[in-house]
């Protein structure tokens, strides 16, 4: 049995689709960003703790399964916006520009882990300080990294993806999918 060390009900809807069965483990960790630390370094080693803390709620031979995104431009690392002021500095920075959503997804058992960390670039359309309001008052962008989720609303800020759909939305499925073959959790696609 899987137990998904994640709050994403996005994640988790994910895992549903291709057809693994799971249980959620909470999990609490630091997700302050090490200084000097690049965008990949930072997700794998978010992932890899959570990982490890739901690893530790749990009995040994226990396969936890964690993932961690983050949006970056220009080296800057945005998490979840603050507030609406955040959220607009953030979205007025990713108009009419490329930008890459860094996942990385672990899994955990036994003190050992099994990780891939997926880039996906993508472009933003641009955005008008009035279509920014507008978005901010739909709620989506509250929760999430870089202020918005493709696979809502935000979609449509979306001018085109270069990459892993499925990372963007927090879980890349062919990469999780693989990593899941490596310790023997089945799923839909399972021989």
């Amino acid at each position: 049995m899987l137990h998904l060390a994640s709050r994403s009900p996005r994640r988790a809807e994910l895992l549903r689709l291709v057809g693994v069965d799971f249980v959620l483990v909470d999990v609490e960790v630091d997700e302050a960003r090490l200084s000097g630390e690049a965008p990949a370094d930072y997700v794998l080693r978010v992932a890899s703790d959570k990982a490890r803390a739901g690893s530790a709620e749990l009995a040994p031979g226990a396969v936890v399964l964690a993932a961690d995104t983050t949006v970056t431009i220009d080296g800057e690392i945005f998490g979840k916006p603050r507030d609406e002021r955040d959220a607009h500095a953030m979205l007025s920075r990713l108009s009419a520009r490329w930008h890459e959503v860094l996942t990385a997804v672990v899994v955990s058992v036994d003190g050992r882990q099994f990780s891939d960390v997926v880039t996906t670039r993508v472009e933003f359309r641009a955005l008008t300080a009035a279509t920014i309001a507008a978005y901010w008052r739909s709620g989506e962008p509250a929760d999430k990294a870089g202020a918005y989720g493709i696979q809502g609303l935000g979609g449509a800020l979306v001018k085109r993806i270069d990459g892993s759909y499925g990372a963007v939305v927090g879980l890349p499925l062919c990469e999780t999918i693989a990593v899941l073959d490596q310790v023997g959790i089945r799923h839909a696609l399972s021989a």
